[in-house]
């Protein structure tokens, strides 16, 4: 058993990207790897869930995730990924446990060369597309809307690139719905995904 306690960095916690969203998706999963992203997702939804940390069986949760750990061989794929989250800042270790980053960096030009031109591309537009009032706003009421039917965060992203809003402000607005949600107690929070 370890202890999973939130990494608290003022600066990327009000600037940085769930680590649910599409920008994580898009672009920090070629950096991390899969199986980093999908321990990292795990790690931030146990947060929301017990926001000032938990106890987590490492064993149990490579279990879920398909894969076999043992605390005495790290190179197995789960303990690669623990290594791979901390190496690249997601996480960092603590005596009794982990510091988990709720929110992650843009990624640095450092890894974005290492990826294919295409995704570099991506990223660039990403990072120079304008989110307007009136496109937040619309797609704020929107999200409301979904969340009222009962869609999760992840579909709302989705949902609203679906019906013709932008990437950026998808994403934006998901990143505030899972802010508002994790800022609820924890039953709401629960309730609420």
């Amino acid at each position: 058993m370890v202890i999973v306690r939130p990494w608290v960095d003022p600066l990327v916690d009000d600037t940085g990207f769930d680590p649910r969203s599409r920008y994580v998706e898009t672009f920090w999963l070629g950096v991390l790897g899969p199986t980093a992203t999908w321990l990292l997702r795990r790690f931030v939804d146990g947060l929301d869930r017990s926001p000032d940390g938990y106890s987590l069986d490492l064993t149990a949760t490579a279990r879920s995730m398909g894969l076999a750990y043992q605390p005495d061989r790290p190179t197995s794929p789960f303990g690669r990924a623990l290594e791979r989250c901390v190496m690249f800042g997601a996480t960092h270790t603590l005596s009794d446990g982990f510091a988990v980053r709720r929110r992650l960096p843009p990624v640095t030009a450092r890894h974005l060369r290492r990826l294919p031109a295409s995704v570099r591309e991506a990223h660039d537009t990403w990072l120079t597309e304008v989110v307007t009032l009136d496109g937040l706003t619309r797609a704020h009421r929107l999200a409301i809307a979904l969340r009222e039917c009962g869609d999760g965060c992840d579909e709302v992203e989705h949902h609203l690139v679906a019906l013709g809003v932008d990437r950026t402000t998808a994403a934006t607005v998901a990143d505030n719905e899972r802010l508002v949600a994790a800022e609820a107690s924890p039953d709401d929070a629960e309730s609420r995904d």
